[in-house]
């Protein structure tokens, strides 16, 4: 399912149901069908989730240190190689319309 987020102050972002949940979440959010964040809870949307984004990246800095002594070195390759799109590329889209969604006194409005 797709989370489809609309402002009339930038394009639309659609994201797959998993990853908007974790941001819904994130800014304390119910992942309904349909939502709605007001200009007024945009600044503390982004205070959230650079507030997530921040914490992500500090136990991604200190996990693999403690990964990396259990793991075989072809398993540490394979790892090497897979692409992961961690929570601030996810984030920054989101934070960039809720920033212009701000600017223009425009509220954030979802549905699946």
């Amino acid at each position: 399912m797709l989370y489809k987020f609309k402002s009339r102050a930038a394009a639309d972002l659609i994201l797959l149901e998993p990853h908007a949940r974790t941001i819904l979440q994130i800014i304390g959010k119910e992942a309904g069908p349909t939502g709605v964040i007001t200009v007024a809870q945009i600044p503390a949307a982004i205070a959230a989730l650079q507030a997530g984004v921040a914490a992500d990246e500090a136990r991604l800095r200190d996990a693999p240190l403690a990964e990396e002594a259990s793991s075989d070195p072809e398993a540490a390759a394979d790892d090497d190689r897979r692409e992961v799109v961690r929570l601030h590329q996810r984030a920054a889209p989101f934070i960039d319309l809720l920033r212009r969604s701000l600017e223009e006194g425009r509220d954030v409005v979802w549905g699946v």
